[in-house]
């Protein structure tokens, strides 16, 4: 499964851009015989379980120019680096604590020429500034990131939708969620039609500012 499931859902991108989708399992496919930072069962469907699901946060939320996204525990570089293709005027900053998995991010940020990337091997409460909105797949249960990524919401809205988290998750999440009563749960089998969908979803956590 390659690049072309991307443009079953993705219509309007450019030449530039398909060939950095292109480019990605090859750069991915290296860096993994090197530094294994996606597990060999998903090397192979990488479009899939991936790339298509991290791009399932813009099917949710469409980035404006200018605006600031901040993904904690980027991992190899997901869901930020598709999001940084498809909203190349959009700045990303992605942040992981582990620096092996931030080496390769780098490597594939600079294979792909990507210029509205940026990497930090850190915590993310060492990280300055604050973002429009922050992504993150799965990386802890929303309570514990909630608290990890206090104070990194910027105060003014660039976007119809208030600033805040959006994040991929998977199965049940009832009993994660209870007490948020500003949530919002989208099925992202609803938007894309294969079967890996079926329980994945992208949260959506409105964040006040905290100065």
């Amino acid at each position: 499964m390659k690049a072309e499931l991307i443009y079953k859902y993705f219509t309007t991108l450019n030449e530039e851009q398909k060939a950095q989708f292109e480019k990605l399992e090859v750069l991915y496919k290296d860096w993994n015989q090197k530094i294994n930072v996606v597990s060999r069962k998903d090397i192979d469907e990488l479009y899939l379980r991936h790339v298509l699901h991290s791009l399932g946060i813009a099917q949710i939320q469409v980035f404006n120019e200018g605006s600031e996204i901040l993904d904690v525990g980027t991992g190899g570089g997901f869901p930020g680096i598709p999001l940084a293709i498809l909203f190349p005027n959009v700045k990303f900053t992605l942040v992981d604590a582990i620096g092996k998995k931030i080496k390769v991010v780098n490597e594939v940020v600079e294979g792909l020429g990507l210029q509205n990337v940026e990497t930090h091997h850190s915590r993310v409460e060492d990280i300055p500034g604050q973002f429009d909105f922050i992504v993150s797949r799965a990386v802890a249960a929303m309570p514990t990131f909630v608290h990890w990524t206090k104070g990194k919401i910027k105060k003014e809205s660039a976007h119809q939708r208030k600033n805040g988290i959006l994040y991929l998750k998977g199965g049940d999440l009832t009993e994660e969620l209870k007490g948020y009563e500003t949530v919002q749960v989208f099925d992202l089998n609803e938007y894309f039609e294969e079967d890996f969908f079926e329980t994945k979803k992208v949260v959506y956590l409105p964040q006040k500012y905290k100065g």
